[in-house]
């Protein structure tokens, strides 16, 4: 059975989220009704432990016509799985959502309005109040900082964007287990827009992000994607060397016009922080070459198990 292709096409990454699902696609389905532009909706089941999966059986089921429901082999993560949903949207456009409700599917109309008065191929929604706890808010501020000095992009960004198709297609060639979507688009284009929408509190189920997890998604994020820390070795290196050849000199010159015995306390503090110089460094060294080796073994970024879209009926 065939599908015309549709205007739009949503991608929502799910986790544990099965309280909400149904009525994220029904306001979506009535915001594109409103301003009158087909759609698609690609849920992605990311390794749900909730009965996500049994919803959106349901969902699709009772919406052939407008749901793609696909179930991953594992949770992969959210970036991981919003470029599965990517890959099988066929609109002329893609917006990706969260799945809890905290990005009102009504503010869509806004990105959309923003892209057609823009020469934008990516349109952000930020938030002027961000409804999260005290410690997440903290910490997403300061990955999204970091990001911003570090990539040197234009703004903060969300998952809440509005991308063309062609843009959004060009993150398909990167075939790594990790990856991070914004920062590839900030190398596709600088054609970015943003745009002030809404940020409600979850009305269902608690958020699934932790400090450490937020930490490792940065820290991922500083390995895999520049030498910071490589450079931070060569600077330190730099440093540490000057201050060793300057400390060596000190004690020469006490031995040698004061005849002082170079001390025991001396001597083990100069190997421990050298030594710890040098164990710090492979470590680095060693955190990159595991990421080199996973690339090198060129893991999917994401499994499918069950895939239910329109010519699955």
């Amino acid at each position: 059975m065939s599908k015309m292709k549709p205007d739009y096409s949503v991608v929502v990454p799910v986790f544990n989220s099965c309280e909400s699902l149904e009525e994220l696609f029904l306001r979506i389905g009535q915001t594109m009704e409103k301003i009158e532009k087909s759609f698609e909706v690609v849920f992605v089941d990311d390794g749900s432990q909730d009965a996500s999966w049994e919803r959106l059986e349901t969902l699709q089921k009772a919406n052939p016509a407008n749901i793609i429901a696909i179930r991953l082999a594992r949770n992969f993560g959210q970036h991981n799985a919003t470029i599965c949903g990517i890959a099988q949207a066929s609109g002329n456009f893609i917006i990706t959502i969260d799945d809890d409700l905290q990005n009102p599917p009504e503010e869509i109309a806004k990105l959309i309005d923003t892209m057609q008065h823009s020469d934008a191929d990516l349109v952000y929604g930020i938030y002027g109040t961000k409804h999260h706890s005290m410690a997440r808010n903290m910490g997403s501020g300061a990955l999204k900082g970091w990001s911003r000095r570090i990539f040197k992009t234009k703004g903060n960004g969300s998952s809440f964007r509005l991308m063309k198709s062609s843009l959004a297609k060009n993150l398909l060639n990167h075939q790594i287990n990790f990856i991070y979507i914004d920062e590839l688009f900030n190398w596709y284009t600088s054609h970015i827009a943003f745009v002030l929408v809404d940020h409600r509190k979850r009305p269902y189920q608690q958020s699934s992000y932790t400090s450490h997890s937020l930490f490792s998604l940065f820290s991922n994020l500083v390995i895999y994607y520049t030498a910071i820390p490589l450079r931070m070795m060569v600077y330190g290196g730099f440093m540490t060397a000057m201050f060793s050849f300057f400390i060596g000199l000190v004690f020469i010159y006490k031995k040698i016009f004061r005849d002082v015995p170079l001390g025991f306390t001396a001597l083990i503090v100069a190997i421990l922080f050298s030594t710890s110089i040098i164990l710090l460094s492979l470590g680095i060294i060693g955190e990159y070459l595991s990421r080199i080796y996973m690339v090198q073994n060129q893991k999917p970024p994401f499994a499918i198990k069950t895939m239910l879209n329109h010519e699955v009926l």
